[in-house]
């Protein structure tokens, strides 16, 4: 986005910046998919940026085209949640971040992409097609905001919007050697994104460098009268912390990640931290003892507060409904016609745990161990600034190679939930590449200093050329 910033000053317009982006959304989206909606009114809304820009108004986006995953509102244009259920809902209001993005004159460029409600780590879950890898279309994106990875990756849009409950905008990052951040819980509204696990969901931007993140979050981050959960923390100038880097920093390598790692990636870290290491930072190991418990008790937590979030899709007051001869039975048709097989498997599994008879046995003692990680991290940062560590179990897989096996899909994310279930800030940059595909590395923070990470993986990016690699895209 700097550069792009640098064009509009020279005189270069919106509308040509939009215009060369749609022109290649045309030539490559067709088969990568990571668009579900190219916004019809993009080049109207640069236009309106130009003007802007010609009255002697600046922006910290002015003029900048962002995709937005498919589960933020934005008015007038289709919020699918990736599912037959909002096939054809089009929301009347923007989410407050749409708002802010308007604000600071950015241009939605289109919606992207995702596993259905935001559940999953492939895309492959999305009712509309399964997104594929610009680095190898025979290769999953990632999830599930696998599409807002893509469209960065392949050079389609300049930044998007994700959501991550689990590790969403960290892992797809990962898989497509982009920059993708999940802010502190609580440090970025929530309106008008469609709920999937309230308690864990939080918006964050992903972009080629950190730089752009941390121009990003400037814009996103803030209390919202319209989000209670958003908290009274002052906003630093992400921008200006950039450079403060990671010299003098204790970063602290949790031992618990080590252990299992595959040799590759395992690699790929420690060359990470030996760059960190000559960056001025001190590296030590530290231990985050009940990690091991957070992804069972993230798969009662998430689909409990599911089965409560997607009650209200009967086909009553939302979206689809299927006709039936009374009552219960549209319930039950409109339900079985509008999700798919893993929104169902974990409506049944969080109805199951919060069930009479069942809630102290699971979500009672999943909430426990929620307590425990969180104070884990607590000791941690006691004595580190910053945690690193792998973003994902492995590179990039073939598509459908875990599509029948969810526990196998789960443990995708066995390095990014622990950081939901903490409410703690995360970063991803990329990290290097294994057999030509692209490695995460993962930055965890305490509450609310995203601008330590965004920091560290700057200085990272200073001495690294990965994020700077683009993958050869097919076009049409």
């Amino acid at each position: 986005m700097t550069e792009l910033l640098a064009l509009l000053d020279s005189g270069v317009t919106s509308v040509e910046i939009t215009q060369a982006y749609l022109d290649r959304i045309a030539a490559v989206d067709g088969e990568l998919k990571g668009y579900l909606e190219v916004n019809a009114a993009a080049l109207e809304e640069a236009s309106r940026a130009d003007a802007r820009r010609r009255s002697g108004q600046r922006g910290p986006l002015l003029g900048i085209p962002i995709a937005v995953k498919d589960i933020i509102c934005v008015r007038g244009m289709r919020n699918t949640c990736g599912s037959r259920m909002l096939e054809h809902y089009r929301p009347p209001f923007d989410a407050t971040v749409i708002s802010r993005l308007r604000s600071a004159g950015a241009v939605v460029i289109g919606k992207t992409n995702l596993d259905e409600f935001a559940m999953g780590s492939s895309t492959e879950n999305s009712a509309f097609g399964a997104s594929r890898n610009p680095w190898d279309p025979s290769r999953v994106p990632g999830g599930s905001s696998g599409g807002s990875a893509v469209v960065v990756a392949a050079g389609t849009a300049p930044a998007s919007l994700g959501t991550d409950t689990g590790g969403s905008i960290r892992q797809p990052a990962a898989l497509c050697g982009v920059t993708g951040l999940k802010p502190t819980y609580g440090r970025v509204s929530r309106y008008g994104v469609v709920a999937y696990a309230s308690s864990l969901d939080q918006v964050g931007p992903m972009a080629r460098t950190a730089e752009d993140c941390a121009r990003l979050l400037g814009v996103l981050a803030g209390v919202d009268p319209a989000d209670s959960t958003t908290q009274p923390v002052d906003v630093p100038d992400y921008l200006a912390a950039l450079e403060s880097g990671c010299k003098g920093l204790r970063i602290g390598v949790p031992v618990q990640f080590l252990e299992g790692l595959d040799a590759s990636l395992r690699a790929r870290l420690d060359e990470a931290i030996k760059l960190l290491g000559q960056l001025g930072a001190t590296v030590v190991e530290v231990s985050l003892p009940h990690l091991s418990h957070a992804l069972p008790a993230y798969y009662i937590i998430a689909p409990a507060e599911a089965s409560s979030n997607l009650a209200r899709y009967d086909g009553a007051r939302y979206g689809l409904r299927t006709d039936a001869p009374d009552v219960q039975a549209m319930f039950r048709a409109t339900r079985h016609d509008g999700f798919g097989p893993e929104v169902k498997r974990r409506i049944l599994v969080g109805t199951y745990a919060l069930s009479a008879g069942y809630y102290d046995a699971y979500y009672l003692r999943a909430q426990q161990v929620r307590t425990l990680i969180r104070k884990d991290f607590e000791n941690a940062f006691a004595t580190v600034d910053a945690l690193v560590g792998p973003a994902t179990p492995q590179v990039a897989f073939p598509l459908g190679e875990k599509a029948d096996d969810p526990l196998q899909m789960y443990l995708s994310d066995i390095y990014t939930i622990a950081v939901n279930l903490a409410g703690l800030p995360g970063l991803v940059v990329p990290g290097g590449f294994d057999a030509g595909l692209p490695v995460g590395l993962q930055l965890i923070g305490p509450p609310f200093e995203e601008g330590r990470l965004l920091a560290i993986g700057h200085a990272f990016q200073q001495v690294t050329d990965f994020h700077r690699q683009r993958p050869m895209v097919a076009t049409a």
